[in-house]
């Protein structure tokens, strides 16, 4: 296997020299794209959609037609692990995933059992296979999965949350439920993410996006310590290149350190911290991605220039080392598509002018 032709991505996660900060956003096909939106109306629905490879490798394709950037992330879901596992994920309009067969019983917390991926999630692995024949080593392919924590919210609540009331009740009251459910999730999510390598992912990505709704005391219990077992269970290397991780907390932002140490390839940031504090903690133990307020957005395309170039200069000298330009969480499905030119170009131009001043 060869690094695509523009690596940038993969150098900066490595902490090797760029010759610009390379960008892509999270979420980046989706429902603020026009194309997205006629392709998820063919497919009947988002989870048909999810489980149609040719569609799936179709919307990951379209942000890179239409923008200049520097990685492809897989049209997937997060949830598809549990659906896996038999809860029976649905969607409702305007109400977001639910499950018909939330954890809340003993007995099914005892009887869950981790999928196999090529078995019961073959359809993510030929779309992994699909859109990496489609990019023809163009730019890197990114494959990703929520992180234990993040998937047993959604798996003991039944849908999303604004309390988190049955998992916080669980943890307190019957941690050893919880952590069956999260040693088969996190048993699951290593199984997952390897196939996805095996498939031809070039570099994964954990989503933690709500273990910030943590205790500093129950993070490191119950998400961190699952997210360090999958790191240190995941395939470094396929055909002879390194595979990179990169770890996300939302709302981790305290806990930099921490999320460092697990032995990740980056650690990705929210627009919280200031990416500038956050490398003066970290120092060079990892990469950084991040971490524009996907707000910014909303605003003119001067505007979301002026912010990309404000996170960029608080990155610091030697930008060009360690740094993968990204938003600090999903963009919206209201941004205009214009303003993402405005910023992935600026991203590109002024991470250029930086480096020059620099040398």
């Amino acid at each position: 296997m060869t690094r695509p032709s523009n690596d940038s991505f993969l150098r900066a996660l490595l902490k090797e020299p760029t010759a610009y900060t390379p960008v892509w956003l999270m979420r980046q096909a989706g429902r603020y794209l026009p194309e997205y939106c006629e392709t998820r109306k063919r497919a009947g629905s988002f989870l048909q959609l999810c489980k149609n490879p040719a569609l799936a490798c179709e919307v990951t394709l379209q942000p890179l037609a239409r923008y200049d950037l520097d990685a492809a992330i897989l049209f997937s879901d997060i949830l598809t692990i549990p659906d896996a596992m038999g809860l029976g994920l649905y969607f409702t309009d305007g109400e977001g995933p639910r499950f018909e067969r939330p954890l809340r019983e003993e007995w099914a917390i005892r009887d869950l059992t981790a999928p196999d991926p090529w078995d019961h999630l073959r359809y993510v692995m030929d779309a992994v296979a699909e859109i990496r024949r489609a990019l023809h080593n163009s730019v890197p392919l990114i494959g990703f999965a929520g992180s234990p924590y993040t998937l047993a919210c959604y798996m003991v609540e039944g849908a999303s949350s604004s309390d988190y009331r049955c998992i916080k009740g669980m943890l307190y009251e019957r941690p050893d439920l919880l952590h069956r459910i999260l040693s088969v999730t996190a048993d699951a999510v290593t199984a997952y993410l390897n196939a996805q390598i095996e498939s031809g992912a070039q570099a994964v990505m954990i989503f933690d996006s709500w273990g910030g709704s943590l205790s500093a005391a129950a993070y490191e219990e119950f998400s961190l310590q699952y997210m360090q077992r999958i790191v240190g269970n995941l395939l470094r290397e396929r055909g002879g290149e390194r595979v990179p991780s990169i770890v996300f907390t939302k709302g981790g932002g305290l806990w930099l350190e921490a999320i460092a140490d697990i032995g990740c390839d980056a650690v990705g940031l929210d627009w919280t911290i200031d990416i500038g504090e956050a490398r003066r903690r970290v120092g060079d133990r990892v990469a950084l991605q991040g971490n524009i307020d996907p707000a910014v957005l909303f605003a003119s395309p001067e505007k979301v220039a002026a912010e990309a170039r404000r996170v960029l200069e608080s990155y610091g000298a030697g930008q060009n080392t360690g740094h993968v330009f990204n938003l600090g969480h999903g963009i919206s499905q209201f941004t205009p598509p214009e303003n993402v030119t405005a910023l992935v170009e600026e991203v590109h131009a002024h991470s250029v002018l930086l480096r020059t001043r620099s040398e």
